[in-house]
This record gives structure tokens, sequence and C-alpha cells, in this order.
């Protein structure tokens, strides 16, 4: 049952988020109204009001949430955190400082509901580990540029 929680990040689910090892999905939809889903894992928490992503500027995500500004994304980890943020994407930083072909967008929160069950818990959300070295260097230097975005903007 799902159940309104408000405007701001639940201290829960900031800490998964800053942990980093947890795996975001967005949904978009595109001009033709098709639905879209995207696995984010390069997603760091600005304040209690906004998330700051990492997205490749050619992925179709990326170019849905430009047109249509409005995203859902949806979160679910271990001690039992599911929720689903909606809220309105931004683009801050392109390219990245980091990596030409990756963007930056804040998603500034509208609403947030947590989709807890009354009949079940979340153990353990989506995991994942790095395809190589180069990718898990290129990871963590996204990841550096979210925390550093996240203090400055």
């Amino acid at each position: 049952m799902a159940k309104h929680v408000g405007v701001k990040l639940p201290e829960d689910l900031v800490n998964v988020l800053k942990a980093g090892l947890t795996v975001g999905v967005l949904s978009t939809f595109s001009e033709k109204g098709l639905p879209h889903t995207t696995p984010i894992q390069c997603l760091y928490p600005k304040g209690l009001e906004s998330i700051l992503i990492s997205i490749h500027k050619d992925h179709t995500g990326y170019h849905n949430m430009v047109w249509q500004k409005k995203v859902m994304m949806c979160f679910m980890d271990e001690g039992n955190v599911a929720y689903s943020v909606l809220g309105r994407a931004g683009v801050v930083r392109a390219p990245s400082l980091v990596h030409p072909l990756m963007n930056v967008v804040r998603i500034d929160i509208i609403d947030i509901k947590s989709d807890r069950s009354v009949l079940t818990k979340v153990d353990s959300g989506v995991r994942w580990s790095y395809t190589s070295f180069e990718a898990e260097e290129l990871s963590n230097a996204l990841m550096d540029e979210l925390k550093e975005l996240a203090v400055s903007l």
C-alpha cells in the first residue's frame, strides 16, 4: 500500500543514496507517450529536496527527460527501503567534467511515496559490480563529481 511521504528525502533513502551502492530506476515517457525505464547507479542526494544523476547524453531516458522534464524514480534496497520519487529534471552540467559523453541532471522532488508492503519487506536491493577497472574508475569519478555538485550547486 502506497503512503505519501512528502517532498523531502527520508533519512533511510538518503543513507542508501550516499552509500553509492544502490540502483534507481528512472522512468520517462517519449514524445509519443511510450514509457521507458533506465537503471541509474551514479546518483547522489543534493540536500533533502533533489537528486543528482549522471546519464549518457545519447540515452533515450536522457532525451525523454530533457523533452518532458517530469520523471519518476523508484528505489528499493535493504532495510525495507521502497520509495517512488516524482520529480522535475533539469540539466546542470553538459557535458560532465569527467567524461564528454555524460551529462549531470538534477531532479527536484515534487512528491515521494513509500511503497512498503504490509505483507513483505525489501531485504536486499539490486546489486551490481564493475565490468572492468576502467569502468570502476569512471564511475568513481562521476560519483565524486555528483558529490562536489551536491555541495556547490
